[in-house]
Protein backbone atom coordinates (compact mmCIF):
# COMPACT_ATOMS: atom_id res chain seq x y z
CA UNK A 1 0.00 0.00 0.00
CA UNK A 2 1.29 3.61 -1.04
CA UNK A 3 0.24 6.79 0.28
CA UNK A 4 -0.07 9.85 -1.81
CA UNK A 5 -0.92 13.48 -0.57
CA UNK A 6 -2.67 15.43 -3.21
CA UNK A 7 -4.37 19.45 -3.12
CA UNK A 8 -7.92 19.54 -1.07
CA UNK A 9 -9.15 21.26 -4.65
CA UNK A 10 -7.96 18.36 -6.56
CA UNK A 11 -10.56 15.80 -4.69
CA UNK A 12 -13.25 16.34 -6.27
CA UNK A 13 -11.60 15.59 -9.50
CA UNK A 14 -9.70 12.06 -8.25
CA UNK A 15 -13.59 11.11 -6.92
CA UNK A 16 -15.43 12.29 -9.76
CA UNK A 17 -19.37 12.67 -9.86
CA UNK A 18 -20.94 10.40 -8.07
CA UNK A 19 -17.57 8.79 -7.29
CA UNK A 20 -17.19 7.70 -11.40
CA UNK A 21 -13.42 8.34 -11.84
CA UNK A 22 -12.37 7.02 -8.38
CA UNK A 23 -14.13 3.68 -9.91
CA UNK A 24 -12.53 3.53 -13.47
CA UNK A 25 -9.31 4.46 -12.26
CA UNK A 26 -9.70 1.38 -9.09
CA UNK A 27 -10.82 -0.95 -12.40
CA UNK A 28 -8.56 -0.03 -15.07
CA UNK A 29 -5.21 0.33 -12.43
CA UNK A 30 -6.44 -2.46 -10.43
CA UNK A 31 -5.75 -0.75 -6.85
CA UNK A 32 -8.51 0.44 -3.99
CA UNK A 33 -8.81 4.06 -3.43
CA UNK A 34 -8.75 5.56 0.30
CA UNK A 35 -9.64 8.79 0.29
CA UNK A 36 -9.42 11.08 3.36
CA UNK A 37 -11.31 14.12 2.07
CA UNK A 38 -9.74 16.37 4.70
CA UNK A 39 -6.33 15.70 4.58
CA UNK A 40 -5.98 15.07 0.85
CA UNK A 41 -4.72 11.69 2.00
CA UNK A 42 -5.06 8.92 -0.50
CA UNK A 43 -3.95 5.18 0.56
CA UNK A 44 -3.56 2.94 -2.70
CA UNK A 45 -3.60 -0.93 -2.48
CA UNK A 46 -3.16 -3.27 -5.12
CA UNK A 47 -5.85 -5.59 -5.85
CA UNK A 48 -5.35 -7.00 -8.87
CA UNK A 49 -2.22 -7.47 -11.42
CA UNK A 50 0.82 -6.30 -9.47
CA UNK A 51 2.20 -4.32 -12.30
CA UNK A 52 -0.96 -2.61 -13.02
CA UNK A 53 -0.92 -1.47 -9.80
CA UNK A 54 2.00 0.13 -9.33
CA UNK A 55 0.59 3.05 -11.88
CA UNK A 56 -2.15 3.73 -9.40
CA UNK A 57 -0.02 6.01 -7.27
CA UNK A 58 1.31 7.79 -10.06
CA UNK A 59 -2.25 8.29 -11.77
CA UNK A 60 -3.79 10.07 -8.60
CA UNK A 61 -0.72 11.76 -7.99
CA UNK A 62 -0.72 13.20 -11.96
CA UNK A 63 -4.56 14.37 -11.19
CA UNK A 64 -3.39 15.75 -7.93
CA UNK A 65 -0.54 17.51 -10.10
CA UNK A 66 -3.58 19.29 -11.96
CA UNK A 67 -4.12 16.57 -14.80
CA UNK A 68 -7.22 15.56 -15.99
CA UNK A 69 -7.90 11.96 -15.12
CA UNK A 70 -8.22 10.37 -19.01
CA UNK A 71 -4.86 12.03 -19.05
CA UNK A 72 -3.80 10.88 -16.32
CA UNK A 73 -5.23 7.34 -17.49
CA UNK A 74 -2.97 6.72 -20.23
CA UNK A 75 -0.46 5.55 -17.55
CA UNK A 76 -1.79 2.23 -18.18
CA UNK A 77 -1.73 2.25 -22.21
CA UNK A 78 1.85 0.64 -21.99
CA UNK A 79 4.37 -0.42 -19.78
CA UNK A 80 7.19 2.72 -21.22
CA UNK A 81 4.41 5.50 -20.17
CA UNK A 82 5.73 7.09 -16.99
CA UNK A 83 4.77 10.61 -15.49
CA UNK A 84 7.62 13.27 -14.05
CA UNK A 85 7.28 16.44 -12.01
CA UNK A 86 9.37 19.93 -13.34
CA UNK A 87 9.65 21.40 -10.29
CA UNK A 88 9.53 25.36 -11.04
CA UNK A 89 9.85 26.65 -7.37
CA UNK A 90 13.10 24.77 -6.87
CA UNK A 91 14.73 27.39 -9.88
CA UNK A 92 13.23 30.31 -8.96
CA UNK A 93 14.71 33.32 -6.80
CA UNK A 94 11.80 34.82 -5.59
CA UNK A 95 7.85 34.97 -6.20
CA UNK A 96 8.43 37.18 -9.30
CA UNK A 97 11.02 34.63 -10.53
CA UNK A 98 8.10 32.14 -10.10
CA UNK A 99 5.54 33.77 -11.61
CA UNK A 100 7.56 35.22 -14.46
CA UNK A 101 8.98 31.31 -14.98
CA UNK A 102 5.70 30.18 -14.54
CA UNK A 103 4.49 32.65 -17.40
CA UNK A 104 7.24 31.93 -19.70
CA UNK A 105 6.27 27.82 -19.51
CA UNK A 106 2.35 28.97 -20.20
CA UNK A 107 3.18 31.58 -22.91
CA UNK A 108 0.60 34.00 -24.31
CA UNK A 109 -2.98 31.99 -24.64
CA UNK A 110 -0.81 29.07 -23.49
CA UNK A 111 0.33 28.41 -26.54
CA UNK A 112 3.96 27.10 -25.72
CA UNK A 113 2.81 24.37 -22.96
CA UNK A 114 0.34 23.26 -26.70
CA UNK A 115 3.60 23.87 -28.22
CA UNK A 116 5.04 21.37 -26.14
CA UNK A 117 2.69 19.15 -26.50
CA UNK A 118 2.02 19.36 -30.08
CA UNK A 119 5.75 18.61 -31.04
CA UNK A 120 6.22 15.58 -28.51
CA UNK A 121 2.83 13.66 -28.02
CA UNK A 122 3.13 14.20 -24.21
CA UNK A 123 0.49 15.80 -22.55
CA UNK A 124 1.70 18.68 -20.02
CA UNK A 125 0.23 20.44 -17.16
CA UNK A 126 1.25 23.33 -15.05
CA UNK A 127 -0.34 23.46 -11.92
CA UNK A 128 1.02 25.50 -8.63
CA UNK A 129 4.75 25.35 -9.17
CA UNK A 130 5.43 22.13 -10.80
CA UNK A 131 5.35 21.23 -14.65
CA UNK A 132 3.39 17.80 -15.08
CA UNK A 133 4.61 15.54 -17.76
CA UNK A 134 2.79 12.35 -19.00
CA UNK A 135 4.26 10.20 -22.19
CA UNK A 136 6.60 7.73 -23.11
CA UNK A 137 10.54 8.08 -21.75
CA UNK A 138 11.99 9.68 -25.10
CA UNK A 139 8.58 12.56 -24.82
CA UNK A 140 8.70 13.14 -21.00
CA UNK A 141 12.85 13.86 -21.77
CA UNK A 142 12.25 15.88 -24.81
CA UNK A 143 9.75 18.30 -22.61
CA UNK A 144 11.56 18.23 -19.64
CA UNK A 145 14.91 19.44 -21.63
CA UNK A 146 12.66 21.83 -23.54
CA UNK A 147 11.47 23.16 -20.34
CA UNK A 148 14.19 23.65 -18.28
CA UNK A 149 15.51 25.36 -21.53
CA UNK A 150 12.59 27.80 -21.23
CA UNK A 151 13.19 28.01 -17.43
CA UNK A 152 17.28 28.90 -18.40
CA UNK A 153 15.61 32.26 -19.91
CA UNK A 154 16.19 30.76 -23.67
CA UNK A 155 13.85 32.39 -26.53
CA UNK A 156 11.24 30.31 -27.19
CA UNK A 157 11.79 30.22 -30.96
CA UNK A 158 14.97 28.15 -29.86
CA UNK A 159 12.97 25.79 -27.62
CA UNK A 160 10.99 25.55 -30.29
CA UNK A 161 13.02 24.48 -32.98
CA UNK A 162 14.80 22.28 -30.54
CA UNK A 163 11.35 20.58 -30.09
CA UNK A 164 10.77 20.01 -33.69
CA UNK A 165 14.19 18.48 -34.32
CA UNK A 166 13.22 16.27 -31.35
CA UNK A 167 9.92 15.22 -32.78
CA UNK A 168 11.29 14.51 -36.21
CA UNK A 169 14.53 12.05 -34.43
CA UNK A 170 11.14 10.59 -32.20
CA UNK A 171 9.26 9.93 -35.65
CA UNK A 172 13.12 8.55 -37.37
CA UNK A 173 13.65 6.47 -34.20
CA UNK A 174 9.61 4.77 -34.62
CA UNK A 175 10.17 4.25 -38.04
CA UNK A 176 13.51 1.90 -37.60
CA UNK A 177 11.86 0.33 -34.85
CA UNK A 178 8.96 -0.32 -36.79
CA UNK A 179 10.91 -1.75 -39.95
CA UNK A 180 13.54 -3.86 -37.66
CA UNK A 181 11.90 -4.73 -34.48
CA UNK A 182 14.45 -5.99 -32.05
Amino acid sequence: MQHVTIPQDRIGVLVGQGGETMREIESKAEVRLDIDSETGSVAVESVGDPVQGLKGPDIVKAIGRGFRPEDALRLLEDDLMMFEIVDIDAVARNKNDLRRKKGRLIGEDGRTRELMEELTGASVVIYGTTLGIIGRPDEVEAVRRGAEMILDGAPHGSVYSFLERRRTEMKQNELSYHEFPG
